[in-house]
């Protein structure tokens, strides 16, 4: 399989405390590669390395073959264009109409005409089931529709790998359901490699091809679903089956305390 992506001993601390403890990866050409883990466990840090936003202490990461960590800005954004982002808020512009939302990556980074442009911009609204929706301003739209018109944005240059920050965030299970189901039919139908930063396991056993569990930092395991599901490592169980008792340790108010709360 090839490679489009490969981290190796990834380092980075803020204060003295490491966020990411030595990882390493590889995200292979087509596959949805899900990041999972709890709170402040580095994969939001981790996803902003690869995209280029952080730079690491020590470790090396590859994107397209090419090592970005000592790339400078005008490298970074040629490759840039290779891949495409949907951020957890969406991050639309509020001034702007959904169609023009849309065309603004056509119009910075392609010369085409301006009604190529709108033909293009109708068929990406076209993939993610908004077609007549581009006339609306995003304060408009529902906070699914906002999701999939980030996700029509971010396929507009026809990336080869798309990334994910928690896509489900603010979203009720049926929605949710359907922003899965956009990024499995993207994926089928672009052959684009998905990388998504979640919690929400219900999707990612919906969408993964492999998944990456992150703890404190360190990668736990990397697997299949299936893999994954019958795991032997007691955090990663404890993680996808949501429970209290297990080896992760969270605070929980003792029981003085909830009696003060009633009196």
């Amino acid at each position: 399989m090839e490679t489009v992506i490969k981290i190796d001993n990834l380092v980075k601390a803020f204060d003295g405390r490491r966020v990411l403890d030595d990882v390493s990866l590889e995200v292979y050409k087509g596959e949805t590669l899900v990041i999972v883990g709890g709170s402040g466990c580095g994969k939001s840090t981790l996803l902003r390395h690869i995209i280029g936003q952080l730079k690491p202490d020590s470790g090396k990461i590859q994107l397209f073959g090419e090592d970005i960590t000592g790339l400078r800005e005008s490298g970074m954004d040629r490759l840039k264009k290779r891949f495409g982002m949907l951020f957890q808020s969406a991050a639309l512009f509020d001034s702007l109409t959904v169609e023009e939302n849309i065309a603004l990556p056509l119009r910075e980074h392609t010369k085409l005409d301006e009604h190529i442009i709108k033909i293009m911009v109708k068929m990406k609204l076209n993939q993610v089931g908004l077609r007549d929706f581009g006339h609306l301003m995003p304060s408009q739209l529902s906070g699914g529709m906002r999701k999939r018109v980030g996700l029509a944005r971010a396929v507009a240059l026809d990336p080869e790998i798309i990334f994910y920050d928690e896509p489900s965030a603010g979203l009720d299970p049926v929605v949710t359901a359907v922003v899965d189901k956009l990024i499995i039919d993207l994926a089928n139908a672009l052959s684009i490699t998905s990388v998504v930063v979640t919690h929400d396991m219900n999707s990612v056993f919906r969408i993964a091809d492999r998944i990456v569990m992150l703890y404190k930092g360190k990668v736990l395991q990397i697997g299949t679903k299936d893999e994954i599901r019958n795991s032997k490592n007691e955090y990663i169980q404890q993680f996808i089956n949501g429970t209290i008792e297990g080896p992760m340790q969270f605070f929980a108010p003792d029981e003085g305390y909830l009696e003060e709360l009633t009196k």
